[in-house]
């Protein structure tokens, strides 16, 4: 485990003393200001017509906008889902394929180094990258918490808050377990982002596919879709299964990536 910690620091150290993760911070920040403010915005005009009518009048459709943290904050983290498959594959791109491009990978493999620990200190790496892109997001419900204002007293349900940040802690280590898998399997960085990309956006899909299936297909696409597996704990409600479900997912695309680099240091 030492070993997998001293790459994993290395490839830290390698993610911020370049640009690139850099880029990737503004996008997620510039990104997540876009929406952040959109939903504001959203939220006021609603707020400003309840009080014109009265929420007795309003659809109940409505009712989410009558805190900030169903209102705005809920629905922020469900934007970052959507940003995070986008920034999470130039994150992962170069773990692998950029040894393998400066022919520094055969380096690797002959050294007294297991395969095991390359992939947990790859993995640990990038998972502190994307840990620290999701950790800008908090920012905003901060905002809210510093300048909102709720007749409770509190401007936000910070369990739900924290619960919903922590749903996207697991989709990012998920995402980047994907990354890291299919950056194994090539030499090129951005056919590695591209692939992994369109893995995560049509794994994303199935919740769309689901919603329009027939059962039992219907039920069979819900389980494996993974912002349906998302949905309740976004909306602060802890559910086992999703935990189970994207901690397999992480585990296997360890495993198939620990299986396609032993495989490359006997090739």
């Amino acid at each position: 485990m030492r070993t997998a910690l001293a790459i994993a620091r290395k490839e830290l150290s390698i993610y911020f003393t370049t640009p690139w993760a850099y880029a990737v911070f503004t996008a997620m920040a510039a990104l997540t200001a876009f929406y952040f403010t959109d939903l504001l915005q959203g939220f006021n005009e609603v707020q400003a017509v309840a009080r014109r009518v009265g929420w007795s009048q309003m659809s109940p459709d409505f009712n989410m906008y009558r805190n900030l943290t169903d209102g705005v904050v809920v629905e922020l983290w469900g934007s970052v889902l959507v940003i995070t498959l986008v920034v999470t594959p130039f994150l992962s791109m170069r773990l692998f394929a950029e040894e393998k491009r400066n022919r520094t990978f055969e380096l690797l493999m002959t050294a007294p180094v297991r395969p095991i620990e390359i992939v947990l200190g790859k993995y640990l790496g990038g998972l502190g990258v994307i840990t620290a892109t999701l950790g800008l997001t908090l920012v905003f419900p901060l905002l809210l918490s510093v300048f909102g204002r709720a007749e409770s007293g509190l401007a936000l349900e910070w369990s739900t808050v924290l619960l919903g940040y922590g749903a996207l802690l697991l989709w990012g280590a998920t995402c980047m377990a994907v990354g890291l898998f299919i950056s194994a399997l090539t030499e090129s960085q951005m056919l590695a982002a591209f692939l992994t990309f369109c893995t995560l956006l049509a794994w994303m899909l199935l919740g769309q596919l689901a919603r329009r299936a027939d059962e039992p297909l219907r039920s069979a696409l819900a389980y494996v879709a993974c912002d349906l597996q998302l949905q309740g704990m976004i909306k602060g409600v802890m559910e086992l299964q999703s935990l189970v479900f994207f901690a397999s997912v992480i585990v296997f695309s360890l495993f198939l990536t620990h299986r396609t680099v032993e495989a490359q240091r006997w090739a």
